[in-house]
């Protein structure tokens, strides 16, 4: 083993000194302007104000459901907080979906072994969809437990015609330990996006998934699942962990029936607003770095890791810039998406509203991966970007975030500008218990480390202005529209 380590060590040093040997592009930043970045990171490490922002939304304000009264208010909120700072705000409109989640109840009603007179709940939450909704009186039906798609469509139609299919689909939680907890979250929310239209082809009578999630406190994650108008609209919800488990035990036994409550509504669309603040570029303010979150929640929780941390970290942005008497040469636009988590629809009306100056917007950057601790800059496009943000990577080398990495992980909202060609950006953070609370009643300020917050803010406010001043052009790669967007 020392052999190897020592050869290993000699492989890297010479991988090292090869690199440094490489000619090293200029720098887009003088020393000046360095010395801002360095000054402004520290600030932020110093600073509270993105601490009492999330604090107000989540504390304050609560829930911040996509056309809810507590939407509403944290739009005003907002908007009138970065006008305090002095900065151009503009309200603009987004046509949002307004549903009601309404009541959501299930049990177990018949099962093996069951003592006579009882039954168990089970807890549920109802998917946000068009028509999720049991009669008033709830369903009654035998469940069949599927670990995955591929089970399902296996099984004879009549095995599942009637019932209630239940996904029993689990968590990788190994590789969310590993720091791989969007991945893990991607391979768990699948079934609830699509085991709704899954089950319905199978004629089943219900959807229940297993919620897509780290943590099992029995607590269920709510969501967005899929609606084909082709299809039956069959009702759909989470369940808990240790439920889905528990009902695959008992159907292993025998048959289980289960009673399921379910009325939500779908009402008509209502008007809401994208926050759009300006802080006005020196030399050249038609060109526009965006900084963002969004600021609509699920209702279960306070929304406080998805998203009030996102957009509060904007905020602190603008508000660290204008403390500091730091000016931009470009403009720097704090948005506040709205109606992310039902749709991307702020972020899809932002790109309609301004296509005709999507040319202007310089880059784009959004946090919507709660308020770990972050590592380094997510880099979405171009590979040589990494080498130009390397100054930018040494200031933030003092709180742990110099990683660069090339990645598609920058943010729901500002999809629609990346295929258009935007270059995008977002903190790497520590997400490994991100999905633990993710889009459940646990989602509360307490999840926030305000130490952890600091930095991110330290992060973001150093890269928008970093963008800001840089003097380079970054690659543009506009992309093929996805039909969603069209």
């Amino acid at each position: 083993m020392p052999k190897l380590r020592l050869l290993l060590l000699g492989m890297l040093t010479v991988a090292t000194v090869s690199a440094t040997a490489q000619a090293k592009p200029a720098s887009p930043w003088g020393p000046e302007t360095l010395q801002q970045l360095r000054h402004l990171h520290q600030a932020a490490l110093e600073d509270d104000y993105a601490y009492r922002q999330a604090a107000h939304l989540t504390d304050n304000i609560g829930p911040r459901l996509a056309g809810s009264p507590q939407a509403a208010a944290a739009v005003e909120y907002v908007a009138a907080e970065l006008r305090k700072l002095g900065l151009d705000v503009t309200l603009e409109p987004v046509s949002v979906p307004n549903w009601i989640r309404g009541e959501e109840r299930a049990a177990l009603i018949s099962y093996p072994g069951q003592a006579p007179g009882t039954q168990q709940k089970i807890v549920v939450t109802a998917l946000a969809s068009v028509d999720n909704a049991t009669p008033s009186e709830g369903i009654t039906a035998e469940i069949v437990v599927v670990n995955n798609f591929a089970e399902l469509a296996a099984m004879p139609r009549e095995k599942v015609a009637g019932k209630i299919v239940v996904f029993n689909e689990r968590f990788d939680h190994q590789m969310a330990a590993a720091g791989f907890g969007l991945a893990a979250y991607g391979q768990a929310v699948a079934y609830r996006e699509d085991g709704r239209e899954a089950a319905a082809k199978q004629g089943a009578a219900a959807a229940l998934v297993r919620s897509a999630g780290g943590a099992e406190f029995r607590l269920p994650h709510t969501g967005e699942t899929g609606y084909n108008p082709k299809l039956p609209s069959i009702p759909a919800a989470a369940v808990a962990g240790e439920d889905a488990e528990l009902m695959a035990r008992l159907a292993a036994q025998g048959p289980v029936r289960l009673h399921l409550v379910l009325t939500p509504k779908l009402l008509p669309n209502v008007v809401s607003y994208n926050v759009v603040a300006d802080l006005k570029g020196s030399e050249h303010p038609e060109q526009v770095v965006i900084v963002s979150g969004h600021l609509d929640s699920w209702d279960l929780g306070a929304g406080a890791i998805d998203d009030a941390a996102g957009v509060a970290v904007s905020m602190e942005a603008a508000q660290l810039l204008k403390q500091l008497h730091l000016q931009p040469k470009r403009t720097i636009r704090i948005v506040a998406w709205m109606a992310e988590e039902v749709g991307i629809f702020g972020g899809k009306a932002y790109a309609k509203q301004h296509a005709n100056d999507v040319a202007n917007h310089f880059a784009a950057i959004e946090t919507d991966l709660g308020a770990g601790h972050p590592v380094g800059i997510n880099v979405g496009g171009d590979e040589t970007v990494l080498k130009l943000l390397q100054p930018v990577a040494d200031v933030l080398s003092t709180s742990g975030a110099a990683l660069l990495r090339s990645s598609d992980e920058t943010g729901a909202d500002v999809i629609p500008l990346k295929v258009a060609g935007v270059p995008t950006f977002s903190p790497i953070q520590d997400a490994r218990t991100y999905f633990d609370y993710h889009h459940t009643a646990a989602d509360t300020l307490d999840k926030i480390d305000p130490r952890e917050l600091r930095e991110n803010a330290a992060e973001v406010a150093v890269l928008a202005y970093a963008l800001a001043t840089m003097d380079a052009e970054l690659p543009r790669q506009p992309q093929p529209v996805p039909d969603w967007l069209k």
